[in-house]
C-alpha cells in the first residue's frame, strides 16, 4: 500500500544507536534516567519562572521558551528510542517518521533562534543598559519569539513537504535511531537534489546565520566588558553571559560536529553519537546550567518550597 506522495514504503526500520544486544538494557536505563532529568528539570524551570514575579524579565522569558522547546525536542526523540531499546524489531510507520522528522526540525531550529534572541538580550543589557527596558519591551520579546517559531515551523514544513515527494522503493532501513533527514534521503530511489538544496538553504538560515549573529553579538559584548574599569564590574557582566555561552557551545558545537563531517557511512555512524548530544544531552543540561549557576533561580526555588511547606 502506498503511503504519502509517491512512496511505496509503508514503514521504516530504525537501526538504532547500537546493534549490540548486551548494551540495549543498560542504554535503556541510562537514557530513561536522562529523559526523566530532562522532563523534571525543564518543567521545574518553567514552573519556577511562572510562579515567581521577580523572574518575569526578558532573560527569563526567553529561558522559559528555551525550556519548553527542550522539553518538546527531547520528547519527540527519546520515548521512541527507549521503546526501540527493548523491542525486537525497531519499526516506525512512514507517517510517524514524517511527523517525527517535522517536529525534530521544528524544535531544533526554534532552539537556534531562541539562543540567538538570548544573545541579543545579553548584548542590549551590557552594551546599552540605559535603553534596555525600551529595547527589550514585552512587545519586542514576543515578536522575537513569534518570529523564532514562525521561521522554525515554516522551514521544517519545507523540509517535510520535499521529503514526501520522494519515492522509497525497496530499502527501508534507516541507519539512525530516529527519522533523521540525511539517512532517510539515502534510501530514496529518486533524485534528492531538490531536498539537498532545501536542507542547505534551511541550514544556512537556521544554523549559520544564528551562529554568526551570536558570534558578532559576543564580539560587541566583549568589547563593552573590556571598557569597564572595575574588575568586579567586568566579572558581573561576564557572569550574566556565562550560562548562555555554555548552552550555545553545547548546542552549536554538537551540531557543527555533526554537519561539518564528510558524507560517508562511517561519519553517519559517528554522527549518531554526536546527535545524542543535541537531542538528549543538551535538553538535559540546559536547565542545570541555568539553575545551578543562577542565584535568582535558586532564590525562586527556595521561596517556592517555603510557600509549599507553610
Amino acid at each position: 500500500m502506498a503511503i504519502g506522495n509517491g512512496s511505496f514504503v509503508s514503514e521504516f526500520i530504525l537501526v538504532g544507536l547500537t546493534d549490540n544486544p548486551d548494551l540495549q538494557l543498560p542504554l535503556f536505563f541510562l537514557f530513561l534516567a536522562m529523559y526523566m532529568v530532562t522532563v523534571f528539570g525543564n518543567l521545574g524551570l518553567i514552573t519556577l519562572i511562572g510562579l515567581n514575579s521577580h523572574l518575569h524579565t526578558p532573560m527569563y522569558f526567553f529561558l522559559l521558551n528555551l525550556s519548553f522547546i527542550d522539553l518538546c525536542y527531547s520528547s519527540v526523540i527519546t520515548p521512541k528510542m527507549l521503546i526501540n531499546f527493548i523491542s525486537r524489531k525497531n519499526i516506525i510507520s512512514y507517517i510517524s517518521c514524517m511527523i517525527q522528522l517535522y517536529f525534530f526540525c521544528s524544535f531544533g531550529i526554534s532552539e537556534c533562534h531562541v539562543l540567538t534572541s538570548m544573545a541579543y538580550d545579553r548584548y542590549v543589557a551590557i552594551t546599552n543598559p540605559l535603553l534596555y527596558n525600551i529595547a527589550m519591551s514585552p512587545k519586542v520579546c514576543c515578536n522575537l519569539m513569534f518570529g523564532s517559531y514562525l521561521m522554525a515551523f515554516s522551514s521544517s514544513m519545507a523540509d517535510t513537504v520535499c521529503m514526501q515527494r520522494l519515492t522509497f522503493c525497496d530499502s527501508n532501513t534507516i541507519n539512525h535511531y530516529f527519522c533523521y533527514i540525511l539517512p532517510v534521503l539515502q534510501l530514496s530511489c529518486t533524485s534528492t537534489f531538490v531536498n539537498e538544496l532545501v536542507v542547505y538553504i534551511v541550514s544556512v538560515i537556521s544554523i549559520i546565520i544564528p551562529s554568526l549573529t551570536i558570534f558578532i553579538s559576543y564580539g560587541f559584548i566583549l568589547c563593552s566588558i573590556l571598557r569597564i574599569n572595575s574588575i568586579e564590574g567586568k566579572f558581573k557582566a561576564f557572569s550574566t553571559c556565562s550560562s548562555h555561552i555554555m548552552a550555545v557551545s553545547l548546542f552549536f558545537g554538537s551540531c557543527a560536529f555533526m554537519y561539518l563531517q564528510p558524507s560517508s557511512a562511517r561519519s553517519m555512524n559517528e554522527g549518531k553519537i554526536s546527535s545524542v548530544f543535541y537531542t538528549t544531552v543538551v535538553p538535559m543540561m540546559n536547565p542545570l546550567i541555568y539553575s545551578l549557576r543562577n542565584k535568582d533561580v535558586i532564590l525562586a526555588l527556595r521561596k517556592t518550597l517555603k510557600r509549599r511547606m507553610i
